[in-house]
């Protein structure tokens, strides 16, 4: 395997967790956010991976990863009774969003974690390279 498609596989998994990242961001932005109906109330959104098979140039196989879509949750939303509430529907309920914090804030720390560890991938293969340099250089 060369050192460009270590770059590539490592660089799929960047781009990936920080698509991650986005769904989670836009879901905790919307972790309270109220709506008059279940139609316009805001779903969690939850990207789908997608392993990529792909032969190398040397016929040996390598797996990229890529976001083949992103989808929303199909958690039950949180209807409560607020008749005072300026979105509440005629029977006095407002819907809420079905964004569970504590998961989202787990799956952050995850995507976190994935995409550090493809930056040390990179930073290593980069060493290694670095090393190869100086043993051609002796």
């Amino acid at each position: 395997m060369s050192f460009n498609e270590i770059y590539q596989i490592a660089g799929s998994a960047m781009n990936t967790q920080s698509q991650r990242l986005n769904t989670v961001a836009s879901n905790l932005a919307n972790a309270e956010a109220a709506a008059s109906s279940e139609e316009t109330a805001y779903r969690a959104l939850k990207p789908v991976f997608q392993t990529v098979y792909q032969q190398t140039k040397d016929g040996a196989v390598s797996a990229n990863v890529q976001v083949a879509g992103i989808v929303q949750s199909e958690a039950p939303l949180e209807k409560r009774y607020e008749p005072d509430h300026p979105m509440a529907d005629e029977t006095g309920y407002v819907v809420y969003s079905n964004v569970n914090s504590v998961q989202e804030m787990a799956d952050m720390m995850a995507a976190t974690r994935a995409f550090e560890t493809s930056a040390d991938m990179i930073a290593r293969a980069n060493s290694m390279q670095q090393s190869l340099l100086k043993l051609g250089a002796l």
